[in-house]
């Protein structure tokens, strides 16, 4: 299946795989995985990765350029809990490095390479870094999922003076047409049961999280993509909760939500506009 293409002029798209020849896996030191919260690490993706690769959307050209911007220095951006690259690749476009971990050796091992960004498999309140180096420190749809205290010491550690650091997520995605509908049924009425409880904090855009960082207001911002029926499925069966769902029940109810997108849909190959609105929490370390 052809990873999703980019809505023309949105700066953003589908994640792209590439061949993964000279990847560094490198572990970070012993001493910074000690009390730095691995124990709780909630692996919900390694499983997937494949598909998570494939189908999560990477991140747009304006979210890129703002951090850029207001970032001391375009040295170095620390990419935290990175995935498979959807937001470490387009850093690389504006820092002259990108360090990118992950604690999931299997997201890692999916990641898409570009010759300025290196992947770790670390945690991310322990990157393995030199003090006061990143000029921005990222966490993109991950920290929901994260021992935030101890991120937040890392981010103190390895952050230059007046560095920046930005947690970013997207919430449910809004398609064109009558297929809205048949989405939202099914991440509310059909999957509502089986999100975990850490999915909340992505619905309120993260502003229930702590941060304790003196706060920069941020600009209006959203992924945009337009998706064939297959490519969007492929995107919906990356979420956690249906891999809970087929756990739980013990059936899949991803082949009913196709059935039930493909009678509003028209033409498979049809591509329809998606969006998924983004929210931030930038500050200034």
């Amino acid at each position: 299946m052809a990873a999703p293409r980019p809505h023309p002029g949105s700066g953003s798209g589908g994640s792209v795989k590439t061949a993964k020849a000279g990847r560094q896996t490198a572990r970070a030191p012993e001493s910074t995985w000690q009390g730095a919260g691995i124990s709780t690490f909630k692996d919900h993706f390694s499983a997937g990765s494949a598909g998570y690769a494939a189908h999560r959307p990477t991140y747009p050209e304006a979210l890129v350029a703002f951090l850029a911007e207001i970032a001391p220095g375009r040295d170095l951006a620390l990419d935290c809990a990175c995935g498979t690259g959807q937001l470490s690749v387009p850093l690389a476009g504006r820092f002259a490095r990108v360090v990118a971990t992950d604690a999931s050796a299997a997201q890692i091992a999916e990641a898409s390479d570009h010759p300025s960004v290196t992947y770790r498999t670390a945690p991310a309140e322990g990157s393995g870094l030199p003090d006061a180096c990143a000029d921005l420190v990222t966490v993109a749809q991950a920290a929901h999922w994260l021992d935030l205290p101890a991120f937040y010491t890392e981010v103190r550690r390895v952050a230059k003076p007046r560095g920046i650091v930005a947690l970013i997520t997207y919430g449910v995605l809004h398609v064109e047409g009558e297929a809205e509908g048949v989405v939202q049924d099914f991440y509310g009425r059909v999957l509502g049961p089986h999100w975990p409880p850490e999915r909340r904090h992505v619905e309120e855009g993260y502003r229930g999280l702590p941060f304790p960082f003196a706060e920069i207001m941020t600009p209006p911002l959203a992924i945009e993509a337009a998706l064939s029926l297959d490519e969007l499925v492929g995107y919906v069966g990356t979420w956690s909760a249906l891999r809970e769902a087929r756990r739980a029940t013990g059936s899949d109810p991803l082949s009913a939500f196709r059935e039930a997108l493909a009678r509003v849909w028209g033409e498979p190959a049809t591509r329809r506009d998606i969006r998924w609105p983004l929210s931030l929490r930038v500050g200034r370390v």
